[in-house]
């Protein structure tokens, strides 16, 4: 299959990057704070112009697809399951139990998304409503949780001012109006010496989210934790084995999805949790290890269930 094995090399590239910042690590470049620059500078400059360069140049109705029903049910599915397993079994506290249910339904869209979308399915644009639902929906709510939890501090003013707090969110509002204007007018509104530079910065998040990762392994033995550890394993089957089933069962039997539609929604469920929740959880100092390794071993473990999905449904 020449499709899966170019989105194997789409997981060996990634490697690459996540060596490369692992390598920095090792030999103190940049100093002991640079992976704290890498993934603030990411949260707040370069991961926002990103999803607005992205959403503004798709159409409305590729952000919209009806495909958004199954990627946001699918992952409010196996997200509320983390939560109760973890108040039956795992007892974490609030901030811990947020990244763990970021870790079980947030998908590495970007940069493993995107190369499966465009060699395994053909259209990297089926990525657009998985951006949409995870930087309008999930996101903001899990940073909120995380802000109130950490900070000790909860009320209607400061849950009303979350929005203004989230630069990706704005980013990815701010695209979603500058696509449904270029739609309205029949050609795209930003002159190019306006959208350029914010390309060329989001261009950027990609490789510091994956570096700063690298930088995070050196020095750490993933499940050191060993209270972690059933939770851990509980994030990546949740991730990489329920979730593709729930959208299975979601495609074929509720939305009547078959062939190109169905296959590229089992596929895309099955991503490996994206590197952004550990880029969250290094923002509020919560559940950094458990955010580490539970991405780890999904993006270990997603190129085996990808590969078994498209043998079968291909």
């Amino acid at each position: 299959m020449p499709g899966l094995l170019s989105a194997m090399e789409g997981f060996f590239i990634i490697g690459v990057v996540i060596a490369v910042g692992y390598v920095a690590a090792r030999f103190r470049v940049g100093g002991p704070t640079a992976q704290m620059v890498l993934n603030k500078y990411s949260f707040f400059v370069s991961s926002p112009c990103l999803m607005f360069a992205i959403m503004a140049k798709e159409h409305l109705g590729v952000i919209f697809h009806p495909s958004i029903i199954v990627a946001f049910l699918s992952a409010a599915t196996v997200g509320l399951l983390f939560v109760l397993l973890n108040a039956l079994f795992f007892r974490m506290d609030a901030a811990s139990t947020t990244i763990g249910a970021l870790n079980s339904l947030y998908l590495n869209s970007n940069n493993i998304g995107l190369p499966v979308a465009t060699y395994i399915l053909g259209n990297p644009s089926l990525v657009a409503p998985i951006l949409l639902m995870q930087q309008v929906v999930f996101t903001p709510i899990g940073l909120i949780v995380l802000d109130a939890t950490t900070s000790g501090r909860v009320s209607l003013t400061s849950i009303a001012k979350q929005p203004l707090k989230q630069p990706l969110l704005i980013g990815s509002l701010g695209g979603i109006v500058i696509s449904a204007l270029s739609d309205h007018v029949g050609h795209f509104i930003l002159p190019e010496f306006v959208f350029k530079p914010i390309d060329m910065i989001g261009a950027s998040a990609v490789p510091m989210i994956l570096m700063a990762f690298g930088m995070s392994l050196h020095g750490s033995k993933p499940m050191k934790e060993k209270t972690d550890r059933p939770a851990t394993l509980t994030v990546v089957v949740l991730k990489n084995l329920v979730m593709p089933l729930v959208a299975f069962l979601l495609s074929y039997f509720v939305m009547g999805f078959r062939g190109v539609e169905l296959y590229g929604c089992v596929v895309l469920a099955a991503l490996p949790t994206g590197q952004n929740v550990y880029n969250y959880a290094a923002r509020y100092e919560v559940g950094m290890g458990f955010a580490r390794d539970g991405i780890l071993l999904s993006t270990i473990s997603s190129p085996i269930v990808i590969a078994l999905i498209a043998a079968i449904l291909s």
